[in-house]
């Protein structure tokens, strides 16, 4: 059985990986992370999305619309409850001059596939801002 160190190294591990190909276009990386009734609320989307199939048809209206230069997952904690652990961190990426800041809230479950998102939850930390620079 993994240590509780483990567990959070895998799933934070699993987020930037995401996060990586996100910053790509390529949503694909959270989809191949998400449960099949996964649950999604996004601060521009009125109401919560469900399921993975939902999920996916939101995905593709962004697929190869987002170009992220680098960005940061900061303040990642990861809190373990048996099959389920919660991961919140801050997250800051910048395009061009562009610099977005984010709290995230990522539920995840152990299933015979590994660990899976269930609840996702994005909010806008402060308003968008350009880098004086």
């Amino acid at each position: 059985m993994l240590e509780e160190d483990d567990i959070s190294r895998i799933i934070i591990s699993m987020e930037q990986a995401a996060l990586e190909r996100w910053g790509i276009g390529d949503p694909s990386g959270f989809l191949e992370i998400s449960d099949p009734a996964v649950v999604y609320f996004d601060p521009f989307q009125e109401f919560r999305l469900d399921g993975k199939e939902a999920l996916a048809r939101f995905y593709e209206t962004l697929r190869g619309k987002i170009q992220i230069d680098r960005f940061e997952l900061m303040n990642p904690k990861v809190q373990i409850c048996g099959s389920s652990a919660v991961l919140t961190f801050n997250y800051i990426s910048r395009s061009g001059k562009k610099i977005n800041r984010w709290n995230c809230t990522e539920v995840y479950r152990q299933t015979s596939s590994g660990w899976r998102i269930i609840q996702s939850h994005w909010s806008i930390t402060l308003p968008f801002q350009e880098q004086n620079s």
